[in-house]
């Protein structure tokens, strides 16, 4: 008969999700993966870990994981910011962990790493539904839906790596807080791209708060993605607004010649963009790991690494404490540091990349001759990791106050 009893369950068998499963599954502990999905698809979700997240997955072991699900080192960058000049940057000898970026097919990336987890000794189950977790016992039960029928399953510790949206979060009893909407980001795979394929690209000009990244995977494929104001009320979607999609990229700066003949390769989405986090994502032999922990603008970029960051130090604490209760508390105590590093900095960049307005005009000119004079004033946060403090003298340097 089948096992109901684990050490860990992961409610979600995405990036977070599965590289846990392998990880603590090596290590010898019964680990349950409960992931919806029987095939992976484009659901327009992040396809690039930044450099500081390279360094995360090499020290957890899956980077060879994902590098052979057709993953592409990207070690260059190009920034164009107000019809300026462009600045072009080499991640591997510019990044404090002197890595490349990451890119892939997000479909693929899963696959991959959950195909890994079941290797490693991970029991997985597709097609698998949670419904329900239930806090009242000794130790905490899933309830979901398997191979048609419901069962439960209990663990020492659940997890939950199930995204934004996560209803282990709601379950657990998790309070979710969230700033204020801004922005939305859709996206959408081409392919006929004339744009370089060692290269990713950023877009900006400040008049009209647009923002295009193009993340290349070869072959002439990138996944493009637009960022533009909440207030404009438009959800790009579908095939009848590809167009206007391109349109504006190119308003935001990218090459007209880059989207000539350009064909779309998957859905055109577009989200709500703004941040939401939970203080402290653990209690009562639950933790909450990637986006249902706390997710960060994707604009920035981040949510893939901040995915792998949680993963490899909630194994840490689980591997250095024999009481788990401890494990949890401490993984979430360094969880909220390094995530609200990165949050405030993206906040502060928010006010000097992102908005409009006089007093966005007065920040950039104010910082931008000192960020050119001494580029540590910006902060690399973004591709060199929240590892940095973000007390009132870093915040003035940042702002030019000082």
């Amino acid at each position: 008969m089948a096992s109901t009893s684990y050490d860990i369950i992961t409610v979600g068998g995405g990036l977070g999700g599965a590289a846990l499963a392998k990880v603590m599954a090596e290590q010898g502990a019964r680990v349950l993966v409960l992931e919806s999905e029987t095939k992976f698809r484009d659901r327009v979700r992040g396809e690039v870990i930044v450099s500081w997240g390279v360094a995360e997955l090499k020290e957890l072991g899956i980077y060879d994981v994902i590098k052979s699900a057709d993953g592409r080192e990207v070690e260059w960058s190009e920034q164009t910011q107000g019809g300026g000049a462009t600045a072009r940057r080499h991640h591997p000898s510019t990044t404090a962990p002197m890595t490349p970026r990451l890119n892939f097919y997000h479909p693929d990336m899963q696959e991959s790493v959950i195909q890994a987890a079941a290797s490693a000794g991970a029991e997985v189950r597709r097609g698998a539904r949670a419904h329900d977790l239930r806090m009242g016992g000794t130790l905490p039960t899933v309830v979901a839906e398997v191979d048609g029928r419901q069962q439960e399953f209990t663990s020492r510790l659940v997890v939950g790596a199930d995204g934004r949206a996560s209803r282990t979060r709601s379950w657990g009893g998790f309070e979710v807080s969230q700033n204020p909407d801004q922005t939305y980001i859709a996206g959408i795979l081409l392919d006929n791209t004339s744009a370089p394929d060692d290269t990713s690209h950023n877009f900006r000009v400040f008049d009209r708060c647009l923002t295009g990244l193009l993340s290349p995977q070869g072959n002439g494929r990138v996944r493009a993605y637009l960022c533009y104001p909440a207030t404009s009320e438009e959800r790009l979607s579908g095939e009848a607004d590809l167009q206007r999609f391109i349109e504006w990229s190119i308003m935001a700066g990218a090459p007209t010649e880059y989207c000539a003949d350009v064909k779309s390769a998957g859905p055109l989405a577009s989200f709500n963009s703004a941040s939401h986090w939970v203080q402290h994502p653990y209690h009562n032999n639950v933790a909450l790991i990637g986006d249902a922990a706390s997710a960060t603008d994707p604009m920035w970029g981040q949510g893939l690494s901040m995915a792998v960051r949680d993963v490899r130090v909630l194994r840490d604490h689980l591997l250095s404490h024999d009481d788990w209760h401890e494990a949890g508390h401490a993984y979430a105590t360094e969880h909220d540091r390094y995530y609200t590093v990165s949050r405030t900095v993206e906040s502060w960049l928010e006010q000097v990349m992102v908005q409009t307005g006089p007093e966005a005009e007065a920040r950039r000119a104010k910082a931008f001759p000192l960020w050119r004079e001494d580029p540590s004033r910006r902060l690399d946060t973004g591709q060199s990791g929240p590892e940095h403090a973000i007390d009132e003298t870093v915040r003035r340097r940042f702002f030019g106050e000082e």
